[in-house]
């Protein structure tokens, strides 16, 4: 206990996980959290007087508790026996071997295939953020700087299983970005400019960063040195495979805030049973292309040169299925070359995964010829990067045995020819039948005694049988060891050399093959960065191959894309939605059209149910689907690139922050209205409705004419209830109405779903409440409330004040009889705005101010 104590004073934050004999055991508090995590018996016991609870589990287990313990959070420390208990007469020395957080793993039973395991470290800056990425096991390291909503993205997209920030700075990360991440506070000194520095040019061993492109980044690189920092501390030191920093260039892809990666649902969903969209087009075959595509989702392009490369390979996987399918069938042969090769570099990997990793790689060969063979140009790039590691390859062959073990001593791991020592070793320790066949035959002559048998077991070893009828036929130099019921078992000398010649021999064969295996990993540490380079080349082709195969599964079609800012979708379908209809029912198309010059806001009008946000979604999902690299759900589009896409959809609230359904509603709205850009696509559901309904139709009609005479011009689709907001395509130029049909029968309403020109005059939200099985007395009090609220406050009187309190607002300052107004009214009309600089706008504001000024002191 004192040895025990020793060592968890060094690691206070962590479950130790304390080896003695063949089991794990916690103590004390640890042992109440492992007990209760895993389910297991609590005892204690009594330690000088005092009581101390324990918890242990088989050492052999340990693959099985240790996901346990860290999916719930725990960051364990694992102390070994440090030497062989048989080599000393004290304690057995122990120490810390590893320590295993959320996010720092290598254990398969913890990673998922197709998911990163990042550990994340956020620094705060006077105004903007730095942070870093790192998945110790695939050796992906990633960095950059900005704004809190920025990093709040970063977070989003990249979802790390743990979080490092400093302890000063706990407050602020809380309040800025919730409690939703694992956090881990380190202490302040680790997060400092000249320490990060020296540790990463001593990682990477370079002089400086700058050949990283991450050299300007102060923050990001202080956030890169902590993580590697906190790896060095939980014993991971062996880091070869991160070979490079890589800064996330915000200005390549897609811009979308939380508020919009939550809203589309694009991996995640408020509803746990909801298929997401990655759920839909995850068509690859390897864990890297998993990985890949989710980033891919997370990070859409901008640059319409790299798209259209994407484009150009999934239109010839597409064309030619005999090439998807060599394709598929090769990357189907792979295991995780990412995570197998990392292995290699922490020294973790065994002998089952090295055979693994090299029958992956025997699988390159013939992806990169058939790759090169296609003539297109997008493959023929990929296949031009792809290394066939063939002294990898043949070393491995040469010295593993194919059917080698996950542990050395529980098979053959060394393959036959490759040592002489260990084939002859072999020869004694397993060709010993012959020779105990040979000494039965001799014996069994020399005694006449017909029954004997020589056989062994764990306690006596080998040993001669005679049954009880020939007993006075035993020589007199056997010994007797063992009395049964109806034998006795002896041994001779022979028998005993022999033993301890048989035992030699396999514990020399043991370390032998450990020997030879440990020379092979090290050896094979020269071909990490090649490996990691098939490893992302083949997830790219992965990827490309999956979109292929979601375009012939689900008749996706390639979009057009140019550097305009047009959006033209003809016969647009919700990539989601369309799977989960009933057999035999028909998705319902639609043609969305925005640009910046004659329908930039779309208004749509309907009733509940009729589809108005799935138009709004499957908008943002094909434009999204377009910018990644893949086909989309329509029968054409021209899409003009967009640089960044905002939902407002859905009502939620945040209880816990202290902020109403409305409150979020305002706080993802104004988020939207402040961060607008020429190429933004806006897509707007029932802004307003969590208020009154004057206060709702006020602020949907002022956002509507703020999104209209912004220079921006960001196009939008507004889906409202607000009929009354039909009335502004008569005062702005590019608001058009439009409205999702229904067809009103007698005592129903058939939706049919089709966008339509014009506005729509009824919302049927008692339709749809009696659809929904409300009493009928309700429903009755309802449609005669609802008649009489049409008659008092019809929506020509509510209309007639919103324009008339506009024409108010508009004309207010002019409409005054003062010549001194007229004539700044004069000024500022003919004001060439285009070629007016800063400098000269300020100079004219001052001069109208002065203007003002003198007419005031003249006026009193």
């Amino acid at each position: 206990m004192q040895q025990y104590n020793t060592i968890k004073t060094k690691y206070p934050d962590a479950l130790l996980l304390f080896r003695v004999g063949d089991f794990y055991e916690t103590f004390g508090e640890d042992a109440v959290k492992a007990a209760k995590i895993l389910g297991i018996i609590l005892t204690h016991r009594n330690n000088g007087g005092d009581r101390t609870e324990l918890a242990g589990f088989p050492h052999h287990s340990l693959n099985t508790y240790l996901p346990k313990l860290v999916k719930a959070g725990q960051r364990v420390a694992i102390c070994d026996q440090l030497e062989d208990p048989k080599m000393t007469k004290t304690i057995v020395k122990r120490g810390v071997t590893e320590l295993v957080t959320p996010g720092v793993a290598l254990n398969d039973d913890i990673l998922q295939a197709k998911s990163n395991n990042f550990l994340c470290a956020v620094h705060f800056g006077r105004s903007i953020l730095g942070i870093s990425f790192v998945d110790i096991s695939t050796g992906e390291f990633l960095t950059a700087e900005g704004s809190p909503e920025q990093l709040d993205k970063l977070l989003q997209n990249f979802g790390p299983n743990e979080v490092l920030v400093s302890k000063h700075h706990k407050k602020d990360f809380l309040s800025t970005f919730g409690h939703q991440f694992h956090t881990f506070f380190v202490e302040d000194w680790v997060f400092q400019d000249d320490y990060a520095r020296e540790t990463l040019m001593s990682h990477f061993k370079t002089g400086s960063l700058k050949g990283f492109g991450i050299d300007h980044l102060h923050l990001g690189i202080v956030a890169c040195g902590v993580v590697l920092h906190y790896l060095s501390e939980t014993q991971h030191r062996q880091l070869h495979h991160i070979a490079r920093v890589q800064r996330i260039a915000e200005e390549e892809y897609v811009w979308m805030d939380r508020f919009t990666i939550r809203n589309l649902e694009l991996y995640h969903s408020t509803n746990t049973n909801a298929v997401t969209l990655l759920d839909v087009i995850d068509k690859t075959r390897s864990p890297m292309g998993g990985r890949l595509l989710k980033r891919w989702l997370a990070l859409p392009l901008k640059k319409t040169a790299k798209i259209k490369l994407r484009h150009q390979a999934v239109a010839y996987l597409t064309e030619t299925p005999e090439s998807l399918q060599k394709l598929f069938q090769g990357i189907g042969q792979m295991g995780d070359l990412e995570r197998l090769i990392s292995k290699v570099a922490t020294g973790k990997i065994n002998p089952k995964e090295t055979v693994l990793l090299k029958n992956s790689l025997e699988a390159v060969t013939p992806i990169k010829t058939h790759t090169a063979a296609t003539g297109n140009a997008s493959l023929v790039l990929l296949s031009d990067q792809l290394h066939s590691c063939e002294a990898l390859r043949s070393k491995i062959s040469e010295m593993l045995d194919e059917a080698a073990p996950v542990q050395i001593p529980k098979g053959k791991t060394i393959a036959e020819g490759y040592s002489a020592e260990l084939d002859e070793l072999r020869q004694l320790a397993f060709s010993g039948k012959d020779y105990l066949d040979k000494m039965l035959q001799r014996e069994t002559e020399r005694t006449g005694i017909s029954s004997l048998k020589i056989a062994s077991n764990n306690v006596f070893g080998y040993y001669i049988e005679v049954r009880n009828t020939h007993r006075d036929k035993v020589p007199e130099e056997w010994i007797r060891k063992q009395t049964l019921v109806n034998a006795e078992r002896y041994i001779t000398e022979e028998l005993k050399e022999y033993e301890a010649k048989i035992l030699g021999a396999e514990e020399r064969i043991l370390s032998l093959e450990q020997q030879l295996f440990s020379q092979l990993v090290v050896w094979m540490q020269e071909y990490i960065a090649p490996v990691q380079k098939n490893a992302h080349v083949i997830a790219q082709l992965d990827c490309l191959a999956g979109f292929a195969q979601l375009a012939n599964e689900n008749n996706y079609v390639a979009p057009t894309m140019n550097d305009s800012t047009k959006i033209d979708i003809k016969n647009g379908r919700h990539p989601v939605i369309e799977k989960q209809l009933p057999i035999g029912e028909a998705y319902i198309a639609n043609d969305v059209l925005l640009d910046r010059d004659e329908q930039q806001i779309i208004m749509i009008t309907g009733p509940n149910m009729s589809g108005k946000s799935a138009i709004l979604r499957q908008t943002a999902l094909i434009v999204l689907l377009a910018q990644m690299g893949s086909f989309i759900p329509a029968d054409a589009a021209d899409i003009g690139y967009v640089d960044k896409i905002f939902t407002r959809v859905g009502a939620s609230d945040n209880i816990s922050m202290g902020e109403s359904t409305f409150m979020v509603e305002m706080n993802e709205t104004a988020s939207i209205l402040n961060n607008l850009s020429e190429r933004s696509l806006v897509l707007l559901d029932e802004i307003g409705r969590g208020t009154s309904t004057y206060d709702g139709i006020s602020i949907a009609w002022a956002i509507s004419e703020y999104l209209h005479e912004h220079p921006a011009r960001a196009k939008t689709l507004f889906a409202t209830h607000y009929h009354e907001l039909n009335d502004m395509e008569g005062t702005f130029e590019r608001i058009k109405n439009y409205n999702v049909s229904v067809k009103e029968l007698k005592d129903n309403v058939l939706f049919l779903r089709k966008l339509t020109p014009g506005g729509s005059a009824h919302s049927f939200g008692i339709h749809v409440a009696k659809m929904a099985g409300m009493p009928q007395q309700v429903i009755r009090k309802a449609n005669r409330m609802l008649q009489k609220l049409e008659q008092s406050h019809s929506n020509e009187e509510l209309t007639e004040k919103l324009q008339s309190a506009q024409n108010e607002m508009q004309l207010s300052f002019f409409n005054l009889d003062d010549p001194l107004l007229e004539r700044i009214k004069e000024d500022i009309t003919h004001l060439d705005i285009d070629t007016l600089t800063p400098v000269e706008a300020l100079m004219k504001l001052n001069e109208i101010k002065r203007l003002l000024s003198k007419n005031k002191k003249a006026s009193s």
